[in-house]
């Protein structure tokens, strides 16, 4: 089987640290991390897509009824 020693992981971060910058190395780091917690999250979760609508809200009937009301007015 094929092992990384201390050499070619300390290769690699020269090569990583050259291509991005010491700067940008937390930054990306924190993206590959949220993209793995999310792959996992996705995949942890059932399959299935709920498309039932979401219910409104009572100040978002009101905020619609007032729009109605104004436009019947007009």
């Amino acid at each position: 089987m094929f092992g990384l020693g201390m050499q070619e992981l300390i290769i690699v971060m020269i090569i990583v640290i050259v291509l991005f910058g010491a700067t940008r190395l937390p930054e990306l780091g924190k993206g590959i991390g949220q993209a793995i917690k999310n792959f996992r999250k996705g995949m942890s979760e059932p399959g299935e897509i709920d498309v039932t609508p979401k219910k409104e809200s009572k100040k978002e009937e009101i905020d619609k009824k007032e729009e109605a009301e104004k436009k019947e007015s007009e």
